[in-house]
């Protein structure tokens, strides 16, 4: 792949967060939080004393396919968030998955570059913090971006180092995909709408997925890995490695996630929270560092289509439930997203109506 010319103009100079710290003993200062943003990590809690919902899949298609489809609703209603287990994809493709990012990051610095752009709009590409373009301060974070569906788009655009890379992402990208649709059609029942409402909703909807790597951090009270944020997309189905990281937000309470084994965990994003008018939530969650080991997470985005048009479903509204949301395009929304900065704003605010006005902030998605 040819290096872009951003990667060829910077790559004299360190700007890759794992290429940094091998010259720094403490945190840089452009990674230092101001004291009223930083992390509190003392008050956070523990998910094994306040548990995130784990829903076993395995009977979405059997005899309690009710029974899921409520559970799966009261998740997303009550938690926006939930872990699934039994979900269909093999843990050798997971495995494979995880080695070929850790993989990747390992590469020599001349290696990993070329995949580097600040280019928000490039469907590939390697970069650092979450925009770096309009951030004063940066987040403990590097990441390689990847659009994944149709793989036959992208793939070739794809690193060939690692050598397996071209083989071993496919077929994760595959599965995952397949996983998605179940949910979705699931999240759809359980709104009371038709299986397939949600899905011709996000039209012929996009696949992206990041490959997150949280170096060990000598600080991590200082600073974020990311900062507090909802999802811009419709769901997102996150792949973590043994280490915790990912924290949600409930009750004003900042919950600790411990990573189960062979499990995925679901959130669900700004999209379907405007599609069921509210009932469902798009969540806020970080992700803190720490200082002993490093954190892998590969989170898989299911996005609308630019041209869908994302609006409350009207079998929703009625008379006592009014329109929370003004209808938008994805192009719309997209573009207010990343001119803000992480965690500051939600960019789905920017669409209310005037009848939300006396809706705000009461199921801490604001």
């Amino acid at each position: 792949m040819a290096t872009t010319s951003t990667s060829a103009s910077l790559s004299s100079s360190k700007v890759l967060l794992t290429d940094i710290i091998t010259t720094t003993n403490g945190v840089p200062s452009s990674y230092i939080r101001p004291i009223s943003e930083r992390p509190n990590l003392t008050l956070v809690q523990s998910s094994q004393d306040s548990s995130i919902p784990l829903i076993d899949l395995q009977e979405l298609d059997g005899p309690n396919h009710s029974k899921l489809i409520k559970q799966i609703g009261h998740a997303c209603q009550y938690d926006g968030f939930f872990q699934v287990r039994n979900h269909g994809v093999p843990e050798i493709i997971i495995e494979k998955m995880l080695q070929v990012g850790k993989e990747f990051f390992r590469l020599p610095e001349s290696e990993r570059m070329k995949c580097y752009s600040a280019d928000t709009s490039k469907t590939i590409r390697l970069s650092t913090s979450f925009n770096v373009t309009n951030e004063k301060t940066a987040n403990w974070r590097d990441f390689l971006r990847l659009h994944c569906y149709p793989l036959e788009d992208y793939i070739n655009e794809w690193p060939t180092n690692p050598s397996s890379f071209r083989s071993d992402v496919p077929e994760y990208c595959t599965s995952i995909r397949g996983l998605t649709l179940k949910l979705l059609g699931a999240i759809s029942e359980s709104l009371g709408l038709k299986r397939d409402y949600i899905e011709k909703v996000l039209s012929n909807h996009g696949q992206h997925m990041a490959i997150n790597y949280y170096p060990p951090c000598p600080e991590p009270e200082l600073t974020y890995g990311l900062p507090g944020h909802t999802d811009p997309n419709a769901i997102t189905v996150l792949l973590q490695d043994d280490v915790p990281g990912l924290q949600v937000l409930r009750d004003g309470n900042w919950i600790a996630v411990h990573p189960i084994p062979n499990t995925f965990i679901i959130n669900i994003g700004d999209q379907i929270q405007a599609i069921s008018n509210d009932k469902y939530k798009s969540v806020l969650h970080r992700a803190v560092v720490n200082c002993d080991k490093e954190r892998f997470s590969i989170p898989t985005f299911c996005c609308p289509s630019k041209e869908a048009v994302i609006g409350p479903a009207s079998q929703l509204v009625d008379d006592e439930h009014p329109p929370l949301y003004k209808d938008f395009t994805y192009t719309e929304y997209f573009g207010k997203f990343w001119n803000q900065k992480l965690g500051m704003e939600s960019t789905l605010d920017i669409f209310k109506t005037t009848s939300s006005s006396n809706y705000q902030n009461e199921r801490g998605t604001t």
